[in-house]
């Protein structure tokens, strides 16, 4: 075993207590509400955390690229559905998977898309189920549950002769944009609603809807009911982050992941320390910045995870700058000393790493890899 003082850095430092804690709520959790859970393992990237979200559940997993699919396939994850709109240029990849008896279910929204796949899945012998994406208010991609495309769509997939009608599903992105509690819980309703609301419009057609998936960490973290939804499909939740604790989704105490860095530079006149740990090492997340304006990059903690309430404030390549002010904070630190960074977007600094030092009782236990690619 090694203690934080003996890694390198910049090291990712997964406090491994508080992934098995928030693993252990949300998969409660769907199981009181009545749904699936299927986590969106591209926060994490990682086997070894998916096992411990599916423990309990049947091991479906939701990816964002067909690294992380092939990867998670490759480790025994059989049933994913791949949350990214196909596009003809990914047919391929995505057959082959399909191919070594893995389950793989994709998504779109557009006509001629749907039509291609049909003819492409045909001739490949192999048949998709798809789901189609509504917009329930994030307006990035999708189909408007009011529009004649969220019609139309479901049942050209449903008669299509290659591919098979999987459901419905969106994504609350806009859930991380709103500034109270009660926000989130509002958009959890209308997630829900428009979701369930349009799954009947269908069925009244004559359309088998056979899942209803949503899902995003804010909306699954305070919902409360979820009657008419099959799918859940969040994913920061394992680690949670600055961005999240500041908005209420969680507490500071379910934050799982730190950067460790290195004080590399001391300007006692300006009362400024220098980090080993840039925009490589952070992402340039802003973070919460309508509800916290002066959130930087990142909170500083020290070694023990205590919040010291300074704030990474700029960030070079290989460079973080932490203005310390008045804080009498500054004079406990000098170079060589270590420090962590909860940083403001998990997901995103996550995916900058190789591997998770993970972290318990005090002591690094375990390396788990990162699958990184598209």
């Amino acid at each position: 075993m090694a203690n934080l003082d003996s890694l390198n850095t910049p090291s990712l430092i997964l406090d491994l207590a508080r992934v098995q804690r928030n693993a252990e709520h949300m998969a409660a959790k769907a199981t009181q509400l009545g749904v699936r859970l299927r986590p969106h393992i591209k926060t994490h990237k990682c086997v070894e955390v998916a096992r411990l979200q599916t423990a309990g559940h049947d091991g479906a997993v939701t990816v964002s690229t067909l690294a992380e699919a092939r990867a998670f396939a490759a480790n025994g994850f059989r049933n994913i559905t791949y949350a990214v709109p196909i596009e003809r240029g990914k047919f391929a990849a995505a057959f082959a998977l399909m191919q070594e008896d893995v389950t793989l279910n994709l998504l779109s929204d557009d006509f001629a898309t749907v039509r291609e796949l049909d003819v492409a899945a045909g001739n490949a012998g192999v048949r998709p189920g798809v789901f189609v994406k509504i917009d329930c208010g994030y307006h990035r991609v999708g189909v408007e549950p009011m529009s004649e495309a969220a019609i139309m769509i479901p049942r050209l997939i449903s008669d299509a002769a290659h591919l098979e009608f999987a459901g419905i599903l969106t994504h609350a992105g806009h859930s991380y944009d709103v500034q109270t509690v009660d926000e989130i819980k509002s958009v959890a309703r209308l997630e829900r609603d428009v979701m369930v609301k349009h799954s009947e419009k269908l069925r009244d057609l004559g359309i088998e809807v056979p899942t209803v998936s949503i899902g995003s960490t804010p909306t699954m973290s305070l919902v409360d009911d979820l009657t008419g939804i099959d799918e859940i499909r969040p994913g920061n939740y394992i680690f949670y982050d600055n961005f999240q604790a500041t908005l209420g989704s969680c507490s500071f105490e379910d934050t799982a992941l730190t950067v460790l860095a290195a004080v590399v530079h001391r300007d006692e006149h300006r009362r400024k320390l220098v980090i080993d740990a840039g925009g490589i090492a952070m992402s340039k997340d802003r973070g919460p910045i309508e509800l916290d304006a002066e959130c930087g990059y990142g909170r500083v903690l020290d070694l023990e995870g205590v919040d010291t309430e300074m704030r990474l404030t700029k960030l070079s390549q290989e460079h973080g700058q932490i203005e310390a002010g008045g804080s009498d904070i500054f004079d406990r630190f000098k170079v060589g000393d270590r420090l962590r960074i909860l940083a403001n977007h998990s997901c995103m600094t996550a995916a900058q790493h190789t591997h998770y030092n993970v972290l318990e009782n005090g002591e690094i236990v375990d390396r788990w890899k990162i699958h990184t690619g598209w």
